[in-house]
């Protein structure tokens, strides 16, 4: 958990730099990344898959925010409507990864079953992205990469010889458990609970910032540049360009996953003959999230 003392000084300095027109060279960045394409979460009344990825990718063409998907092919595959949502994606020429056919937790199915997934991705990969593109990056579903330093080191075995480099996560608030709620409030019509639920995502987001930044400052010593685990959910549509006026606000610039990950943090992700699990940061804070009982 992040102090109270250190949350301040945080605030302070990231205001600072919050007041000039331009970040400077040295500003914090963010890589953006989107799980679960094309189906995350549920649906509100009159939403639709392909609706939401074209909301995403207007706002992140709008604001010249770079972002990178990662699909599961198996999931909604014979909905016409989570097909066009892969094809806006694409569209919008932003990048998809392998995120495995079904989401399998792999500490659930096994080492064998979980790479079976992992290769089953690859055929809607291809077919989403072209045999030429570079779509080997890979997000473990659930970010589980194994109980075991054997199953680890199995798995990333075989990342590697198939090419892949890892997708770290460096950032993050729990942005999946909003979404299930806001289409509960919305199919219900109370816009003060919808309202209650978007300032939450933001608290908790904010919190996540500061927390990453003064957990890498303790871990390494400096800022990194922040990867940070989002999902194509409705509410995570609606509240980007809040969210991406956030991060401005507290100093971030953005960046690509690659250029992200280029970091010498991230060799472990980018280098999988090295020992798992993943590079991440200590120390992540508890977040509000959204009341238990809210339009339930």
């Amino acid at each position: 958990m992040i102090g109270r003392a250190g949350i301040v000084l945080l605030l302070a300095a990231v205001a600072g730099g919050a007041s000039t027109a331009k970040p400077p060279e040295s500003a914090p960045v963010i890589a953006i990344t989107f799980d679960d394409l094309p189906a995350h979460g549920a649906l509100p009344p009159g939403e639709t898959r392909e609706g939401i990825i074209r909301a995403i990718t207007t706002r992140l063409a709008a604001e010249r925010v770079p972002a990178f998907g990662f699909l599961n092919g198996g999931i909604e595959r014979d909905n016409p409507d989570a097909g066009r949502a892969i094809a806006a994606w694409r569209r919008a020429g932003l990048p998809i990864g392998n995120h495995g056919y079904t989401h399998a937790n792999l500490d659930a199915v096994g080492a064998a079953a979980f790479m079976t997934d992992i290769v089953t991705n690859e055929a809607p990969l291809i077919a989403a992205m072209g045999a030429r593109a570079d779509w080997r990056w890979f997000r473990y579903p659930f970010l589980a990469e194994g109980r075991s330093p054997v199953v680890q080191s199995q798995i990333r075995a075989t990342l590697r010889d198939r090419g892949y480099r890892i997708a770290a996560v460096t950032m993050g608030f729990s942005d999946y458990a909003w979404n299930a709620p806001y289409a509960a409030c919305l199919a219900k019509g109370n816009d003060a609970a919808v309202a209650q639920l978007e300032q939450g995502f933001l608290n908790d987001a904010r919190t996540a910032a500061l927390a990453s930044r003064a957990n890498a400052t303790a871990q390494v010593g400096r800022d990194i540049p922040y990867v940070l685990l989002m999902h194509v959910g409705a509410l995570d549509a609606r509240m980007l360009p809040r969210l991406i006026a956030l991060y401005r606000s507290m100093g971030f610039r953005f960046t690509t996953l690659e250029r992200a990950q280029a970091d010498p943090f991230y060799a472990g992700a980018i280098d999988l003959s090295r020992p798992g699990p993943s590079p991440a940061l200590a120390n992540q804070p508890q977040f509000a999230g959204p009341p238990a009982d809210l339009c339930g």
